[in-house]
């Protein structure tokens, strides 16, 4: 229902989830996604807040839920508070300065803002602290390709996809920067860090 934009058919669907089983987290993310939806679509605040309070809701069963503080902070943003964005991811990375992901987002934000110097201080804490993230590897690697650091860039991005093999976009990219002359690629997009309707048990990954 919700991928046809029937939201009012999802919502009823993701409430009678909630209270089947109140402790899963996928219900209220997906809830929280529909009345985010809803929202947009007809100009309600009203729907906006309670989007906001269900991915609060989602966040307290599963606090290191990547997709809904992603989620959460767009709403907040397009919602002109861009400083409780901030607030919502930095107390995410003080609260786990274990984690490469709160990191990761809060280097997105940074750099949708247009301050490249704090995405990549946050990308390169990401990177020290988890030298395994691939998704943090390549983010780096994608803010050194821009200011020009080609070579640091490349060096990111291989050791990016020697993790996950699977980033066809990003092996392009390398071939195109390592042989400008003779191959020229499309450029390699941020890793997704977006937010989608769950519909399966939410498995802790890099995405």
């Amino acid at each position: 229902m919700f991928d046809q934009a029937y939201y009012q058919g999802a919502q009823q669907k993701f409430l009678q989830a909630i209270q089947s089983d109140p402790n899963n987290p996928d219900s209220y993310y997906n809830l929280a996604r529909t009345y985010q939806q809803l929202g947009k679509l007809h100009n309600q605040p009203a729907d906006l807040d309670q989007a906001e309070h269900y991915y609060n809701q989602c966040l307290d069963k599963d606090p290191n839920r990547t997709d809904c503080y992603r989620a959460l902070a767009v709403l907040l943003t397009e919602r002109g508070r861009t400083a409780d964005a901030y607030r919502l991811m930095e107390g995410w990375a003080a609260r786990n300065p274990h984690l490469a992901e709160p990191k990761i987002e809060l280097a997105r934000l940074y750099e949708e803002s247009g301050n490249r110097d704090a995405a990549k201080h946050q990308l390169i804490e990401a990177v020290t602290v988890e030298p395994t993230n691939a998704r943090a590897l390549a983010a780096l690697g994608k803010l050194r390709e821009d200011a020009g650091e080609t070579q640091q860039a490349i060096a990111n991005y291989q050791r990016s996809l020697q993790l996950n093999p699977n980033q066809p976009a990003l092996a392009s990219r390398v071939v195109s920067l390592s042989m400008p002359q003779f191959a020229v690629g499309e450029p390699v997009q941020t890793p997704p860090g977006g937010t989608r309707v769950v519909t399966t048990p939410q498995v802790n990954s890099v995405r």
